[in-house]
This record gives C-alpha cells, sequence and structure tokens, in this order.
C-alpha cells in the first residue's frame, strides 16, 4: 500500500545501511520480488473463488509493504505492540492506563471514526517516519478523526524500545474502520487482543485470533471490563479457547470490571501485570528480537504458503484467457473459412450474379457450343459473346451486392458463435456484459466497410486486367469486351474452383465459369488466366480475412485489456520458493 515501495537495490541498500547482513540483504532482495510478482499477476476474470483469491493478493502486498519489509530493513526498531479487539472491550481506556493519562479518545458513540494512535518514547520517534511504518498513512502530532492518518505521541511512560498503537473495532459497523484494523494488526509485532467477558465468545475476534496462530504471531490477550465474581469461570474457559486453537502459551490478562478517574484511567494496579509484561520485554533486547522474529518468521511463511493458492488462481485465469481467445478465434477462422469456400464453390454464381452474367454473355447458344466444341470455340468466342459496357456494370454491381451480404451475414455468425461461447462461462458473461457494446452482433460500422472492401477488391481486378492487357488493347479481341467485361470474366472465374471443366460436367455455374475462363484465355492466354484468377482469389481472401479480424479484435481487445500473463503463476511461485529457500538456510544456521 505505499506509494513509493522500495526497489530491490533500494532494499539492498537500506540493509547494508542499517548493518543488514549479507543474509538479511539477500531475504529482503527476495521479499521485494516477491511482492512484485504478487503484484503483477493479474486475477481480472470472475472465476469461482477468485473474491477470495483477490482479497488473499491485497492482504499479502498490504502485509509485505505495512510490515515484512519496512521490519526487516529496521530489526532494530521498537517492538510495536498493537492494542485491537471488539467495539466496547476497552481498547483506549486500556491504553491511556497503561500509558498513565489520556493520548487517544475512548469512542462514546459507536462507531468511531478516527485516526491510529501510536503512542512511543521521545527517543524512538525516528523509527516511526513516513518511510517506516504503515507508510501510506500521513504522520501527525495532533488528534484527529482522519482515519488515513497515524497520530503520533511521544510519551516518557511508554519505556524505551516499546510502541503502543490503539487501532479502531474489528467489528466496527464501518468498513472502513474493519479494513484499517485489519491493516493495524497485520503490522504488529505483538497483538494485544482485548476482550470483554460479555464478548470474549464473538466470532470475529476469533478468526483474527486465528489467523495469529496460523502465523505463529505473538499474542496476548487482555480479559476487560470482567466482574469480579465471574473472572475465575470466564477466564478458565478462554483458556480453554486459546489452547483448543493453536494459542495455548499466549499470555492471558484479565481486568476486573471498575470504575475510572476523572481523566478515564483505570486504578494503575489493574494493569500493573500488562505494563510490568511490556516493560520487562522493552527492557530485554534478546526477548524483544524473539518476540519481533517470531512474528515476522511466521508473517514470511505464511505469505509465501499463500501465495500457491493465488499461482493456481493465476493459472486458472490464464486458461480462462486461453479458452475465450479459442472460442473467439474458432467461431471468426470458421466464418472466414465458410467465406472463402463459398466464394469459390459456385454459390455466387446463382441469383442476380448469375442472371447478369448470362446477359452479358448469352449463354443459351454459346453453352450448348461450348458442351461439344470447347477447342474451337476459342478461335469464336468473340463473336459468340455479346456482351455490352452497361451489361458488365450490372454484372459488377451483381457482384458487389452477393458478395457484401455474404461477408454480412458470416460476420453476424461468427460474432453470435463467440458470444454463444462466451455465455457458457461466468467469466466470459463477466466480460460481454462490461464490453459496452453488443458483441453478438457485427459491429455497427461493418456493412460500411465491407462494402469499401468489395468495391476495392474489385478496383484491384479492374487494375490487374488493365495492366496485363496493356500490350493487348490494339487487338480485336481485348477492344470487343474491353476492361470492365474481361474484369467480371475474371470475378466470375474466381467465384468457381470448376472452372476447366466443360458445362455438362459442372452445371450452370460450372459452365459459367467455363465460359469466362475461355473468354479470358481467347485474350490473355491460358497461364496468364491462372496467374490473374489466383491472384484476384488470394486478394479477396486476405481482404475478407482483415474484415474478420477487424471484428474479432473486438473479443480479443478485452482479453489484451485483462493483462493476464502466461509466464505469471510461474514466476510467482519461484518468487516465493526462493525466499522459503533463503528461510531454511538461515534456520539451518542457527
Amino acid at each position: 500500500m505505499s506509494e513509493t515501495p522500495p526497489t530491490e537495490s533500494a532494499a539492498a541498500g537500506a540493509a547494508e545501511k542499517t548493518g543488514g547482513d549479507a543474509d538479511s540483504t539477500r531475504m529482503l532482495t527476495a521479499l521485494v520480488r516477491l511482492r512484485g510478482s504478487l503484484q503483477e499477476v493479474a486475477l481480472p476474470l470472475e472465476i469461482p473463488g477468485v473474491v477470495t483469491q483477490r482479497q488473499a493478493q491485497r492482504e499479502m502486498v498490504d502485509q509485505l509493504e505495512d510490515y515484512v519489509i519496512p521490519r526487516l530493513m529496521t530489526i532494530e526498531a521498537p517492538m510495536l505492540a498493537v492494542v485491537g479487539g471488539s467495539t466496547g472491550a476497552g481498547k483506549s481506556t486500556l491504553v491511556n492506563s497503561l500509558v498513565g493519562r489520556r493520548v487517544t479518545e475512548p469512542g462514546v458513540l459507536r462507531p468511531t471514526t478516527r485516526s491510529p494512535v501510536l503512542v512511543h518514547n521521545p527517543a524512538d520517534a525516528h523509527w516511526f517516519g513516513q518511510d517506516r511504518l504503515l507508510p501510506d498513512l500521513e504522520r501527525v502530532t495532533r488528534s484527529t478523526n482522519d482515519p488515513e492518518a497515524l497520530q503520533l505521541v511521544a510519551s516518557q511512560e511508554v519505556p524505551a524500545g516499546l510502541a503502543i498503537l490503539d487501532a479502531p473495532d474489528i467489528d466496527s459497523v464501518e468498513e472502513r474502520n474493519r479494513t484499517l484494523a485489519a491493516q493495524l494488526l497485520a503490522a504488529a509485532d505483538l497483538w494485544l487482543f482485548v476482550t470483554s467477558a460479555a464478548r470474549y465468545a464473538d466470532q470475529v475476534p476469533w478468526e483474527f485470533l486465528r489467523q495469529a496462530a496460523e502465523r505463529s504471531a505473538a499474542v496476548a490477550i487482555v480479559l476487560d471490563r470482567t466482574p469480579p465474581d465471574a473472572v475465575e469461570t470466564v477466564s478458565t474457559h478462554l483458556a480453554r479457547m486459546l489452547a483448543s486453537r493453536g494459542l495455548k502459551d499466549s499470555p492471558l490478562f484479565t481486568v476486573t470490571e471498575g470504575g475510572v478517574n476523572d481523566e478515564g484511567l483505570l486504578p494503575a494496579s489493574s494493569v500493573a501485570d500488562i505494563r510490568g509484561w511490556l516493560e520487562s520485554l522493552a527492557a530485554d533486547a534478546e526477548a524483544r528480537t524473539a518476540v519481533v522474529k517470531q512474528t515476522l518468521d511466521g508473517a514470511i511463511r505464511t505469505i509465501t504458503r499463500r501465495t500457491h493458492s493465488v499461482a493456481d488462481a493465476a493459472t486458472e485465469q490464464v486458461d480462462a484467457v486461453r479458452r475465450l481467445r479459442e472460442d473467439a478465434n474458432k467461431a471468426y477462422d470458421a466464418s472466414v473459412d465458410e467465406i472463402v469456400e463459398a466464394s469459390a464453390d459456385g454459390t455466387l454464381l446463382r441469383g442476380e450474379v448469375l442472371a447478369r452474367w448470362q446477359e452479358f454473355v448469352g449463354t443459351g447458344e454459346l453453352l450448348r457450343s461450348l458442351e461439344n466444341r470447347v477447342g474451337w470455340i476459342r478461335d469464336r468466342i468473340v463473336n459468340a459473346v455479346r456482351g455490352k459496357p452497361q451489361q458488365a456494370e450490372r454484372v459488377t454491381v451483381a457482384v458487389e451486392s452477393g458478395l457484401e451480404t455474404l461477408i454480412l451475414e458470416h460476420a453476424e455468425t461468427a460474432a453470435e458463435r463467440a458470444e454463444g461461447s462466451w455465455q457458457s462461462m461466468a467469466s466470459g458473461q463477466a466480460l460481454l456484459t462490461d464490453a459496452g457494446e453488443d458483441l453478438g452482433r457485427a459491429s455497427r460500422d461493418f456493412r460500411r466497410k465491407a462494402e469499401r472492401a468489395v468495391r476495392d477488391w474489385q478496383a484491384d481486378v479492374l487494375d490487374m486486367v488493365r495492366t496485363e492487357g496493356a500490350d493487348k488493347r490494339s487487338t480485336a479481341r481485348f477492344l470487343a469486351f474491353g476492361v470492365n467485361g474481361l474484369s467480371v470474366a475474371l470475378m466470375v472465374v474466381v467465384f468457381a474452383h470448376t472452372a476447366g471443366l466443360t458445362g455438362a460436367e459442372a452445371g450452370i455455374a460450372g459452365g459459367s465459369a467455363v465460359l469466362g475462363q475461355k473468354l479470358l484465355e481467347a485474350v490473355f492466354g491460358d497461364q496468364a488466366v491462372r496467374t490473374l484468377a489466383e491472384r484476384a482469389r488470394k486478394d479477396l481472401e486476405r481482404r475478407v480475412r482483415e474484415l474478420l479480424d477487424s471484428e474479432r479484435r473486438r473479443y480479443l481487445d478485452l482479453l489484451d485489456a485483462l493483462a493476464v500473463t502466461v509466464d505469471g503463476p510461474d514466476a510467482l511461485r519461484q518468487a516465493s520458493r526462493r525466499v522459503d529457500d533463503l528461510r531454511f538456510a538461515a534456520q539451518r544456521k542457527e
């Protein structure tokens, strides 16, 4: 949560400046890398269980930035005891009583929104600057209700080597208070958990205590506001609960219910045991360091363990993105193939295109002649074809309309297929909902793009014929058909792979293509016609792919924007293993 978290080089430099040895420098560098790997892992898709993993990811990054990395960089800093607990447990009153004066205001109204208060010895003030503990909280020395600020209070009553922090209620009805309380407890070297005889069995405090036990954090329990006649019963039951939850070694202090003085402080005798225990820790550098290292090592161990679940969740994200991408690609690849096939199997040589072509070539007698005398008809084809310039234009228009309709229909089909496959996955449903447009239909300007692409293709076909016939423009055959007439003939040839067969073998569409091919061969020759047809066919296919790729990108751009990287999960696992290796190596040296 730090605005300027330390880089690897900065962390290493800080460790050296504070006297850190090579092992601690390596560990610090590994932890900074782990934090970076956690931050880089993206979990944007709505997959079952992802909400929990996102929360875990945030918690781990926060704890690395708020506690683990700063604490490792300043291992000699005072021990931080965070006083946390349930609403109305008496945390602020306890802190004031431990210090011996009012340093934090007890909440009269619930929920109380105020900044956390950190009380420290004046000699330790330099340890609590912006770069050390909870770096995203502004430092203030005045009383404030700003939860984004950390109020620092210097007091000689707090022994050097110890700092006490009063945190908000962990079960506050205000979400910001609960979030801040969890953040502060995660930054503690020692948890001083305050509960009461009426609230000690509540679920929320025990969830926090469970987390503390899991990471071997140093915890002490204060049973506050307990009637004298209930102390033995309640404390015995609470002790059994602590033992059953892995906290049997946690000190348990009892504060009986009683009055407070004019300053709102409990009698000194009521908190003497707690104060004496904290002072003894502060005075014993070895014991204090043991508490800090216990909590720090537990935090690191827990983070490395939890990162594997986040890495698994990241792998699921990678797999989901891959599947969504494959589904979108399959839908559009299929439509491209279908357009290419339909534009080359004679499908387009029906209806309006066929009618206009027959008007141009006069197929009646000519087709019958082709069936019997294909060999010599090439020499007489000029006299057989009766097409006029305006008739060639009609064929061009019919081709344009037919191609546009074919492309648009398959673009709509691809969009429907892709949307249907995405709708079958919760992650895809969420992406479609947030897309900002109806991806189940072709884009609004697709028809215009298709029209322009078809016209551009027809213009290129015209240029091919014009270029190929540059040295034939004085011949009777070229002049008889003209550039437009030969261009429509080339389009017809492209639309049927049956070119070369007789009309009887290929049917009406194939016969029309044969006629177009023979017409072109009469002008250009066999090889030139094959070359022209192949170029025109590939050009059409390229334009179709570009058109549908632009539609496909509507889906793929959504996936690319997620920033889900294939190597993210492995990078996170490797960073976690590196930290564990350093931990185990350090333990072997001890």
